[in-house]
């Protein structure tokens, strides 16, 4: 090892999450910081079996069908019928997943007395860079959207 090699500051979770949203076109990213503590936080969002379907309207059930350790493998399913299986990396404060044709995440860290939550979700397609400028005023709510429909039910507004 070079001890002359710089030493790189790490990335937090929400930090990571916004570099792969940023970086991967057709998606939506959204972070909010929540009053509540981390592990509520995490609690809740990493419920993904209740939590999405609540969170993403293109959900209507989310299944994890095998674990090993923090990889998931999951199959959802639309209110219209269409299915997905997924892969997912699931550890505290961190949630990647991605399908054929949709990639999304959930990343939070303890900042202050609450807790930053972010979220991404997008489309896998072919072509989906071209389109990105005009899917990008369609996309940007989304993210927005689901993350409220989460800290809705952190701060009491959701049931």
């Amino acid at each position: 090892m070079n001890d002359t090699w710089p030493i790189v500051a790490e990335l937090d979770a929400v930090r990571r999450l916004r570099v792969i949203a940023r970086s991967t076109p057709g998606t939506s990213f959204a972070e909010h910081l929540v009053d509540a503590p981390f592990d509520r936080v995490w609690g809740l969002a990493s419920d993904l079996e209740n939590q999405l379907p609540l969170m993403i309207g293109d959900i209507r059930s989310f299944n994890v069908t095998s674990a090993a350790g923090e990889r998931l493998e999951a199959r959802a399913r639309s209110p219209l019928g269409m299915r997905a299986r997924f892969d997912v990396v699931l550890r505290p404060g961190w949630c990647l997943m991605q399908s054929r044709f949709v990639v999304g995440g959930m990343a939070a860290v303890a900042e202050r007395d609450g807790t930053r939550l972010a979220f991404f979700g997008g489309l896998r397609l072919p072509g989906v860079r071209l389109a990105e400028p005009v899917l990008r005023p369609l996309l940007a709510p989304l993210g927005a959207r689901a993350l409220g429909r989460l800290t809705d039910q952190l701060e009491g507004h959701g049931g």
